[in-house]
């Protein structure tokens, strides 16, 4: 394999500066008026060392410019939506596998780059799965096969890697983590086609043993000191996959929710762990899912939300945002939650390839835009060949190791992601706000300490002068091409 030529940025400094290229200035060197004097703003940039860099120089208060501002952002502070729950990653057998090859010192860069809510870019939310998913290094579950009782029950497997990263991650984070579990399949005695891969079907007289299953995997990891906030029902219900899945329709995906797993969480004292239903793409089946289980009230009552990924665009169309908006208009009382996306097809000499950042905003500024409480990205880690994977469908992720090194890769999707989940506080609330030219994309979220966060995207190819109106206040800032902006009064 020929040699990559990798930029490796330490994002526990780069969050500290204020770098300067040829189209902006030391922001050191601005002064800004009075007005502007409690704005920040934070750069991300294609071809410049702009990194979630403080760049208050490119707040103008000169009146040229301000005639020249062609876009408007307005700000209503008093219409607000959604209450946000948080920003993270999943903690993958893959993720954790690569993360205890590293040395010491750089396992703790990587966990302060995510966790740390100064330094790094303060993830608060995670998923992890229950026994084996595609990024495990093998298939595996935690009882015998044919154990139907599940007196075999045990997460010894995880206890290597897996737990002790979401402990280290759970500390890092200040000792709080928002969890939810996944499964990708049942055992494969309990399917019809005795397959823990490609797909089938969970067989009727499993239905009780396999909601058990929840049950133990939940309280086994609670006992390990991991709280377990929420789980999906299944991974990518319609999906027969070469690795771990199982089909559910929308009937039998009620069903089983209605008959089998919630009553079986209020049963063993797990009544307050929260629901989520689909775990699949955007679209129709979004939408159906949604009406079938929330319409319902018998079966509505044990589900938070639901799920959703980004995988919609295999075939060539567009995202379906517009699902997502429709969902939460029809019930505004559930949740949405992007609960899996990544870049697919990896490839070593896209480390920095700018488009996939800015596939990463486009998505998460659109899902927030149109109700999304949070936003989960698939692994947090991987190695130099966008693994371990047993099934060879190796991604991206936005940090790589490169095992071999014992260097972290930071991609500009970490970056990108860093610009919402640095700077919006769980708790938050999203702010209606209208923008006059879709040249560039944006959303506004005020969080608890009265502080907002207005997240700015560029996907063009040249500068743009746009302003931001908050009641009296109006700033007038550039945005550099290809860039993602936070601005934070």
């Amino acid at each position: 394999m020929k040699a990559i030529n990798r930029i490796l940025i330490a994002p526990i400094l780069v969050l500290q500066l204020s770098c300067s290229s040829s189209k902006v200035v030391d922001s050191t060197t601005v002064s800004a008026s009075k007005a502007n004097k409690k704005i920040q703003v934070y750069t991300t940039a294609e071809n410049t060392n702009l990194r979630l860099s403080l760049s208050n120089n490119l707040i103008s208060n000169s009146a040229s410019q301000q005639t020249n501002s062609t876009v408007s952002i307005v700000i209503d502070t008093e219409k607000t939506d959604q209450t946000f729950l948080g920003i993270g990653g999943a903690i993958t057998d893959a993720s954790a596998e690569v993360f205890a090859k590293l040395s010491p010192k750089k396992q703790q860069e990587f966990l302060t780059a995510y966790y740390d809510k100064n330094k790094g870019i303060g993830y608060s939310l995670a998923r992890t799965n229950i026994h084996s998913c595609d990024f495990s290094s093998d298939s595996y579950t935690y009882v015998s096969e044919g154990d139907k009782e599940l007196k075999t029950f045990n997460i010894d497997h995880d206890r290597k890697y897996r737990i002790p990263l979401l402990k280290k991650a759970i500390e890092t984070a200040g000792g709080k983590l928002t969890l939810f579990v996944s499964p990708w399949s049942p055992p494969a005695f309990m399917k019809d086609n005795n397959d823990i891969l490609h797909g089938g079907v969970l067989l009727p007289e499993f239905a009780q043993s396999w909601a058990n299953y929840y049950a133990k995997f939940i309280k086994a990891y609670e006992k390990e000191g991991i709280p377990v906030w929420g789980l999906t029902i299944q991974n990518e219900p319609m999906a027969k996959q070469r690795w771990e899945s199982c089909i559910y329709t929308p009937e039998a995906e009620r069903d089983f929710l209605k008959n089998f797993l919630g009553p079986t969480l209020e049963k063993e004292g797990l009544g307050s762990k929260n629901i989520i239903i689909w775990d699949h793409n955007r679209g129709d089946q979004l939408e159906t899912r949604a009406n079938l289980v929330f319409s319902d009230p018998e079966v509505s009552k044990y589900a938070w939300g639901i799920g959703f990924h980004w995988y919609e665009t295999w075939n060539g169309g567009p995202p379906q945002f517009q699902s997502v908006g429709n969902v939460h208009k029809a019930f505004p009382n559930k949740n949405l939650l992007f609960t899996e996306g990544c870049v697919e097809r990896f490839d070593p000499t896209k480390f920095q390839f700018w488009g996939n950042a800015e596939r990463y905003g486009l998505n998460m500024i659109n899902d927030f835009n149109n109700g999304t409480v949070g936003w989960t990205d698939w692994n947090i880690l991987l190695d130099q060949n966008g693994g371990p994977n047993h099934v060879g469908n190796f991604c991206f992720a936005p940090i790589h190791a490169d095992t071999t090194k014992d260097e972290l890769i930071f991609t500009p999707m970490y970056y990108y992601i860093g610009h919402l989940s640095k700077f919006i506080q769980p708790n938050a609330k999203r702010i209606n706000q209208t923008i006059s030219d879709q040249t560039l994309l944006s959303t506004s979220f005020k969080n608890s300490d009265g502080k907002i966060a207005t997240i700015v995207m560029n996907q063009s190819d040249k500068d743009v002068v746009y302003s931001v109106i908050n009641n009296t206040l109006k700033t007038i800032i550039t945005i550099p091409p290809h860039a993602i902006q936070t601005i934070v009064y």
